[in-house]
């Protein structure tokens, strides 16, 4: 099936996304993980997707969570690091267990996005959405454009200081939680587990030196600000609709495809640590077993120079399918639009791809920002009016033209 009438028309569809994404941003309530907005906006494309797209299926689906805990270690992490701090000048094996503890928490839940101590925040229910446009035959293959819905709490320090302060924040109270580590394992070796720091001894001043972290540490409790939720016209807006808009095209040209049915997977709570696309996952395990099932999820889609398919996610740890990124990387050169080929990289946290990938489906992950956050990022600066249009356009171009490529048996 050739689409070349739909990708001439990328501009026009850039608009139409964008029009879309405005009136949710000003028209519903704000959609952090778990929200009414988060619900609201998924009944909202639900709806667009059955009447504008034509598909004969789209469910809203709920399930369980906890969102606070994704960046609920900050309470955990933070105040083991600071208690031991404490505890090296009196009780040097303390602090050692309690930094180990407190970096493992802070691993498990935001370097991995395992929960860890979700047990220990409210449960709040959030929202998926499953939409699958039939082909008129025999399926023979199934292709899912996959987005998130809900939108981030804003993180102040990248709002004042962009992603080289942010970054740099968190980075330096690692160090002032390693810095302990080292030292308490000196004075261990030196003075005994429970052993008092001679206040003359050159350890001892070592240890007031490192007072220095304490600030960086205490500031880390504000490092998301619970009180404001982004708009998240970017992050994610741009992904959601980046699957509808093929769609809507598809139905707008009136072309129906024999053998691909095509699928739209609005995953929530990724702001979470992922728990929409996790829920996603183990509620449709083994559905789309049954044919070739390639799944591309979109994720922050702005500035065309940093149109990038990630071959690896979550933190550079989990590896995403190499043909599924490959088809990507091939019809973004057929249509001689730059597209990087890269990886989210650790401190980089993670698309929906890592989780799908997790559970075994094939996946990779676009996304259209700088690695190197810049101070839209999480933050208020996340609307509508700071949307690039060409960096839309460019990837619907190139949605559709792997649709092309993927519905003439590229790469199964």
């Amino acid at each position: 099936m050739n689409l070349d009438k739909i990708i001439s028309k990328k501009d026009d569809y850039a608009q139409y996304m964008l029009d879309e994404i405005t009136h949710i941003c000003k028209d519903m309530e704000k959609r952090d993980p778990g929200s009414k907005g988060e619900q609201q906006a998924c009944e909202y494309m639900a709806d667009v997707l059955k009447k504008d797209c034509g598909c004969e299926r789209a469910d809203v689906e709920s399930f369980k969570e906890h969102p606070g805990a994704f960046y609920g270690w900050i309470y955990f992490t933070i105040t083991m690091v600071l208690a031991a701090i404490v505890c090296f000048f009196f009780a040097p094996i303390l602090s050692v267990i309690l930094i180990v503890v407190g970096l493992g928490i802070v691993l498990a839940e935001f370097g991995v996005y395992k929960e860890c101590v979700d047990k220990c925040f409210p449960e709040k229910t959030g929202h998926n959405v499953t939409a699958i446009k039939n082909c008129t035959g025999e399926v023979k293959r199934r292709i899912i454009f996959n987005g998130h819905p809900d939108a981030a709490w804003e993180w102040p320090v990248n709002y004042a200081l962009g992603g080289v302060g942010f970054e740099g924040h968190a980075i330096l109270c690692g160090v002032g939680a390693v810095y302990y580590i080292v030292i308490s394992i000196i004075s261990i070796v030196q003075n005994g587990a429970f052993g008092l720091i001679p206040t003359d001894s050159t350890l001892f001043k070592v240890a007031l030196g490192g007072l220095v972290f304490v600030p960086f540490l205490v500031g880390l409790y504000w490092m998301v600000n619970k009180n404001r939720v982004v708009d998240g016209a970017n992050d994610n807006l741009s992904g959601c609709y980046m699957g509808i808009a093929v769609l809507k095209a598809l139905k707008d040209e009136g072309i129906e495809l024999e053998n691909t049915e095509i699928g739209v997977v609005l995953t929530g709570s990724e702001e979470a640590g992922l728990r929409g696309s996790k829920a996603w996952c183990e509620a449709h395990k083994g559905e789309f077993d049954d044919v070739p099932t390639f799944i591309f999820s979109y994720d922050t889609i702005h500035d065309p120079k940093y149109l990038m398919t990630n071959y690896r996610d979550l933190n550079g740890t989990v590896k995403a399918d190499k043909d599924v990124s490959d088809l990507f990387m091939e019809a973004a050169k057929e249509l001689n639009i730059p597209c990087k080929k890269g990886w989210v990289p650790p401190l980089g946290g993670a698309t929906d791809s890592a989780a799908f990938a997790q559970a075994g489906f094939r996946a990779t992950g676009v996304t259209g920002l700088n690695h190197k956050l810049e101070d839209y990022y999480h933050t208020r600066r996340d609307t509508y009016d700071n949307m690039n249009l060409q960096g839309l356009g460019d990837c619907f171009a190139i949605s559709a033209k792997v649709l092309e490529m993927f519905d003439a048996g590229a790469k199964q």
